[in-house]
């Protein structure tokens, strides 16, 4: 009989092939438990990257070592990222991935002005905008777009504005050049957004801004997030709406609770009435479908003191400071 730290030694001097080094250099053996009545042993592995054929090479090494020459009998492993455990995402955050079908609905300032809005009533609250085709956080926020300042350690400071915490692919990028990434490269950014970057420590809310649609790379950043709940945003015209649907669809599919709609742009004031300039019924077509319901609609307007950020004394920044108590209610 094999005490757990004798195992635990043994197991320590396997090397991580994805870094090339023992666990005991790595800290990769996050868990490990003995059933003594199975004569099982069950852990977590931590490597420095995940990739299948780590995973077998792992896999593999502990059978031979726990089964051919310590005489358990099964052995059951875990595996996960060893920056996992120094992440945003292995804190209690709060995420909202802001989502919608297609493009130009609104999607990029619904988020900047949420984010406004939960500062205005204390929240602690960081944004990363992950729409990597058309970031415009930075834009809408009135920033400078410069390279981030990173840590000794080769982590990423974000930007603060206004006391909210901000980190985009459009700092990353050639000015007015479309970003030409394939697959590999966009995962490799992402990736730092969530592992990489060093959050505040009490931020409590994390707004996501998503590429627009349903394809590869809005589906991957949602897989990144543990638990995330969707707000997703449409115009009142059907044709917003109807694409809007698929990506509210393609959320419930990864397990992710959507809060409600936000039917962005709803009606124009003017001269006391309320002008439908893109017609009207978007958000209860997408709230019926998804089975679900509008959290707000938001009027046309033009900021009094701001490029496209209304304040808590404006009649839309009061929507939003509606919005965001309706998410806190609702998390």
């Amino acid at each position: 009989m094999h005490t757990k730290e004798q195992v635990i030694e043994r197991v320590n001097q396997l090397i991580d092939p994805s870094c090339e080094k023992a666990f005991s250099e790595t800290g990769g053996i996050k868990h490990l438990a003995i059933d003594d009545e199975k004569n099982t042993v069950t852990l977590v592995v931590g490597l420095d990257k995940i990739d299948e054929s780590f995973k077998k090479t792992v896999t593999r090494d502990l059978a031979r070592l726990l089964k051919l020459e310590l005489g358990f009998t099964g052995i059951k492993a875990e595996f996960q990222l060893n920056k996992l455990s120094t992440s945003i995402l292995a804190r209690e955050v709060k995420y909202i991935g802001v989502a919608s079908g297609k493009g130009g609905v609104g999607k990029s300032t619904v988020t900047a002005n949420l984010a406004y809005a939960f500062k205005s009533i204390g929240k602690r609250v960081g944004i990363i905008d992950a729409d990597i085709y058309g970031s415009s956080i930075p834009t809408i926020l009135e920033m400078e777009i410069t390279p981030p300042k990173g840590t000794k350690d080769e982590k990423i400071i974000p930007y603060n504005v206004d006391g909210i915490e901000l980190i985009s692919t459009e700092f990353f990028l050639t000015p007015d050049k479309p970003l030409m990434w394939r697959g590999p490269m966009l995962g490799k950014m992402l990736n730092h957004f969530f592992y990489d970057v060093v959050w505040d420590s009490e931020i409590e809310y994390i707004l996501v801004d998503l590429p627009p649609g349903t394809g590869d790379v809005a589906l991957d950043i949602q897989k990144l997030i543990p638990s995330c709940k969707m707000l997703i945003v449409t115009t009142p015209h059907p044709s917003a709406s109807h694409i809007a649907v698929k990506a509210g669809f393609a959320a419930e599919q990864l397990d992710h609770e959507i809060l409600g709609i936000v039917e962005n742009m709803s009606y124009f004031h003017h001269k006391g009435e309320d002008v439908k300039i893109f017609g009207e019924g978007g958000g209860k077509i997408v709230a019926d479908k998804l089975k679900t319901v509008i959290l707000s609609t938001i009027p046309i307007g033009q900021p009094k003191n701001s490029l496209s950020i209304f304040g808590p004394d404006e009649e839309i920044g009061l929507n939003y400071i509606g919005l965001a108590n309706k998410i806190i209610k609702s998390y």
